[in-house]
């Protein structure tokens, strides 16, 4: 209709009575007063509803992302109470098998994996045995809780490795001396995001700076008990259940760690300064210690048992503790220096090259970088056994997730 209507006269009847309907609802409404200052409340009602209601929406998010990443998998879940019951369905009592004379026996390569989940243990024995040059040589000793042990050990007894050896142990059964569980929120590394502030481009001005975020993964309260643990032997590997083995890693025992006790890949974008800043807890941080000094990560750490027991390491780390304690600084965020100065001038730089970090946080890790890695660490709260993983590191992962067997089936278990 209108668009053969090039003038007023050329519109039908029915359309200049809807424009004089028109007119006359404009005329009216012309009659009545606005006051600007109902708008204006108006306006900032539905405003301050609208803010409330973005920050609801906030508080939901971050409730569901921590619920997503401390909750346990409901396929992880299945597994592993489905091998506890098979496991007394199949031996009736809880049977101890001969210990090989692998587990004390210097001359091979031992492994140390702190770990209460299957699958993550599974995957990194797995995937470091695949590219072992002589699997047989390589033994991993699996220290777990007590509630987990008999399904990670049942899961142990019926796959095996390329004739490499597991040993699985429960940490409350080891009886160790000064040993207290009663804080101890995990049996992992404990892992930390660092806030650092660094200037702009264009400004030294430190209100101009901007904020960093890096994750930091140190040794927990259990790894302190290593050199009792193991009394028999010289030097460890410890790999963090979140790594991935791309490469041999027998070079790693040859290194000469120069006296010191700890190979590690250093972080040198967090430094001492900025943990005493960030913990407030510079009572912790006594004179004589360089501000400057990089700190280092764990996941991929070679041990040098012989030194740690001539330096008494244990015995440091406990005094620390002490001293956290008497400052009253809560006990997590207390780890993070504890652990840190008790290997400060005790750690030997691993070459970079070793690791890549940052897969279970950082969402631009080149490829290229990734595959050329000897080791992968999926360090941050998005592992890749997890719904939330970052989708693109996690074939890595799942390449070494063993997929066969009746109950990974029935629990819907993958990669």
């Amino acid at each position: 209709m209108l668009s053969e209507a090039t003038a007023d006269a050329d519109l039908p009847e029915r359309a200049r009575k809807k424009t004089k309907t028109m007119e006359g609802v404009l005329a009216k409404a012309k009659t009545y007063p606005v006051d600007c200052n109902n708008v204006v409340k108006k306006l900032g009602q539905i405003l301050d509803l609208t803010e409330d209601e973005a920050h609801f929406h906030r508080k939901q998010s971050v409730f569901l992302y921590q619920l997503a990443v401390q909750t346990m998998p409901k396929s992880l879940h299945c597994l592993s109470m489905r091998l506890t019951v098979e496991y007394f369905q199949t031996y009736q009592s809880n049977i101890e098998l001969p210990l090989s004379k692998n587990l004390e026996d210097s001359s091979l390569y031992h492994y140390v994996i702190y770990s209460t989940n299957i699958l993550a243990a599974s995957v990194v024995i797995n995937s470091t045995v695949v590219h072992a040059k002589e699997p047989e040589k390589h033994v991993f000793h699996l220290i777990t809780d007590r509630q987990n042990y008999v399904a990670i050990k049942f899961w142990f007894l019926e796959n095996t490795y390329s004739n490499a050896t597991v040993h699985v142990q429960s940490l409350d059964d080891l009886n160790l001396r000064h040993y207290t569980n009663s804080v101890m929120g995990s049996l992992s590394s404990e892992e930390f995001r660092v806030a650092i502030e660094s200037p702009t481009k264009f400004s030294n001005d430190p209100s101009n700076s901007t904020k960093k975020l890096k994750y930091l993964s140190t040794f927990n309260h259990p790894h302190f008990w290593l050199p009792e643990i193991f009394p028999r032997l010289n030097k460890v590997l410890y790999l963090d259940d979140d790594v991935v083995v791309q490469r041999d890693l027998t070079p790693l025992w040859s290194i000469n760690l120069h006296g010191k006790v700890n190979g590690a890949m250093e972080i040198c974008e967090v430094r001492f300064h900025h943990l005493r800043k960030y913990l407030n807890s510079s009572k912790l941080f006594p004179n004589g210690f360089d501000g400057n000094a990089c700190a280092w990560m764990s996941g991929l750490n070679i041990i040098d048992l012989q030194q740690w027991r001539r330096q008494d390491l244990t015995k440091v780390y406990r005094r620390w503790l002490k001293m956290q304690n008497r400052y009253n600084i809560p006990w997590r965020f207390g780890t993070l220096p504890a652990s840190l100065i008790t290997f400060y001038n005790m750690t030997h730089r691993l070459e970079d090259s070793w690791l890549s970090v940052g897969l279970g946080h950082d969402f631009g890790i080149d490829q290229l970088d990734i595959e050329q890695s000897p080791v992968l660490h999926y360090n941050g709260n998005l592992k890749p056994w997890l719904e939330i993983g970052i989708n693109k590191y996690k074939p890595y992962w799942a390449k070494y997730l063993k997929q066969e067997g009746q109950f990974m089936l029935e629990c819907n278990v993958n990669g």
